[in-house]
């Protein structure tokens, strides 16, 4: 698989998820499987770089190659601006964040939004490309089917892009206007790669093995995203690469091994964040790790009123050193994705 002149291990990627995808996550993710993972989406907002979230989302101090980050925005030379901020502290690609369908972001005309001005979309792309050429950065494109039902119009943007100069694009199987609602549908997607020769990655739904397989066979697509179905199952890459080689599913994980990741993942997300927001901004993570799982709500709630680093890792050490006596590898993944997501909180780029 590659992007431009860039080399990826595989054809299995971490989507953009805004609070979920920072470094730590983009890493465990890379460490279980993933052959590539987009940040956080940046904004092209000049006067908000130097804050505090951004620096953060800038930070990729450590991370396994290639680096991507993906840039927000609705005017053509603050993106461009965006591409070379990102460029100069280490992204290796960039991506274009015109699949985002949070209220939020679209009622910016950000995101997803662009989708109803081609032109705009179109002048946006080839800024990034333009700007991004001189540091021989390939710039790819994340998008939806299109606005809305009676809409459809990934098919014309696709060959648009691709003709500016785009080297991959990633397509959500929704509309913007069902945001994360409903099913995802596939054959937008491969009528997008029948149209293009550039690489296509289908986004949408696939939450196991075999749906991996069934939407790459669907798309003829290069390459598949997962973002919410990989919160607090980041191995299930390894599962869906492993099964595409073989054939075979792999059994559930340790309870030891789970302790393992989830433990090292809580230690790098506080050195990110510091004691205050990583304790705050580790729970969701946290809850999304042992849902389903014997008192796994309980832990939940416990989480939930400890404020201090430390014991919060202690307690979750506690717990899965309680499951281990009881089971040696998890539960079988029932296929449900994990709870409580809105694209508000969210603001999934997807």
């Amino acid at each position: 698989m590659q992007i431009g002149h860039l080399s990826l291990e595989n054809s299995l990627f971490v989507a953009p998820m805004a609070g979920v995808t920072d470094r730590p996550f983009r890493q465990l993710c890379k460490s279980l499987g993933a052959g590539y993972a987009v940040s956080e989406m940046v904004t092209s907002r000049r006067e908000l770089w130097n804050s505090l979230k951004t620096s953060r989302r800038a930070n990729h101090e450590g991370e396994k190659e290639p680096i991507a980050v993906q840039i927000a925005g609705t005017e053509a030379q603050m993106m461009a601006d965006a591409a070379v901020y990102n460029i100069e502290r280490g992204a290796q690609v960039i991506d274009i964040n015109m699949g985002c369908p949070a209220k939020k972001v679209c009622n910016k005309w950000a995101g997803s939004a662009l989708m109803q001005d081609e032109s705009l979309a179109l002048s946006i792309a080839e800024a990034v490309v333009q700007a991004c050429a001189p540091y021989r950065v390939p710039v790819t494109l994340k998008m939806r089917t299109g606005w809305c039902q009676a809409h459809k119009n990934a098919v014309v943007l696709a060959r648009g892009f691709e003709s500016v100069g785009i080297q991959m694009l990633t397509v959500h199987g929704r509309t913007r206007e069902q945001g994360y609602k409903g099913q995802a549908e596939y054959e937008t997607i491969a009528a997008v790669k029948a149209a293009v020769r550039v690489p296509v990655v289908a986004n949408g739904d696939i939450d196991s093995p075999h749906k991996a397989l069934e939407v790459l066979r669907r798309t003829g697509a290069d390459a598949i995203m997962i973002g919410r179905a990989a919160q607090g199952r980041p191995w299930i890459f390894r599962e869906i690469a492993h099964f595409l080689a073989t054939g075979q599913l792999l059994a559930a994980p340790r309870v030891a091994e789970v302790r393992h990741w989830l433990l090292e993942h809580l230690q790098e997300h506080y050195s990110l964040y510091g004691e205050f927001t990583g304790v705050r901004s580790a729970r969701k993570h946290i809850g999304w790790y042992v849902k389903g799982l014997p008192d796994g709500e309980a832990l939940r709630q416990q989480i939930n009123g400890i404020e201090d680093s430390a014991q919060q890792w202690a307690a979750v050490a506690g717990y899965f050193d309680a499951l281990g006596d009881r089971m040696e590898r998890l539960p079988e993944w029932a296929g449900e994705t994990a709870p409580g997501v809105d694209e508000e909180t969210m603001e999934i780029a997807a």
